[in-house]
């Protein structure tokens, strides 16, 4: 594919701090990101402020913000730097989360910021594990019987509904953080507040019953 000419400057979200379920790697990536975005003569800018990290280096990007990478902060460089576009794809979920967060409050839009690589429709898409669901039974693929809660009253009732134990999945979190699986109410309560306050947007009950085709939770 030739390359889009032009694209001259280009933001890239870093994942912060190592942290467990999102580690060096995504220095690494970044890293490589950086340097093949150099290489096509294209003006880097990056957001991390972890200073212990490779990409956080001068020689690797043309300009560095050791902000933390957050919807506020973020908007802030896009201000002030007015990039062509942004990478969202080599930060983890921090950035991946800091990237749907700009596009649905309309920051990207308003900037005129492009998003290369995987789209906010296709982060939204695997991360958010109801519409994940849906697309699963869309194309045939077996799925758990389960369904998506936003509150901790809302998560006994489908509890109770599909039986234990369930598995909780948090949409929007770091490797999975915040859930874990009941084997009855008072463990459900004590995991669904925990994953609620990890989760941008919902969590999901899942149930080791698997169903092809699985039009609803509720039959």
């Amino acid at each position: 594919m030739p390359l889009d000419k032009s694209i001259k400057k280009v933001i890239l979200l870093g994942s912060g701090s190592i942290k467990i379920g999102e580690a060096g790697e995504f220095d690494y990536s970044g890293s490589q990101a950086l340097k093949a975005l150099r290489e096509e003569g294209i003006q880097t800018i990056l957001v991390n402020p972890n200073v212990a990290t490779i990409q956080t280096d001068t020689r690797l990007a043309d300009k560095v913000y050791f902000l933390p990478v957050t919807k506020d902060y973020v908007e802030q460089v896009i201000r002030q730097e007015r990039p062509d576009a942004i990478l969202l794809s080599f930060g983890g979920q921090t950035a991946l989360n800091c990237g749907v967060t700009l596009a649905s409050e309309g920051i990207l839009f308003k900037y005129n910021v492009r998003v290369l690589g995987t789209p906010v429709r296709g982060i939204e898409l695997t991360e958010d594990r109801d519409l994940f669901k849906k697309i699963m039974i869309e194309n045939g693929i077996d799925c758990p019987i389960s369904e998506a809660v936003y509150s901790v009253e809302e998560a006994r009732k489908v509890a109770n509904r599909i039986g234990y134990p369930v598995i909780i999945r948090v949409a929007f979190t770091l490797g999975g953080r915040g859930g874990g699986v009941a084997f009855n109410e008072y463990e459900l309560e004590e995991i669904a507040e925990r994953g609620l306050a990890n989760s941008i947007v919902h969590q999901v009950w899942w149930r080791n019953t698997w169903a092809r085709g699985n039009k609803s939770s509720t039959k």
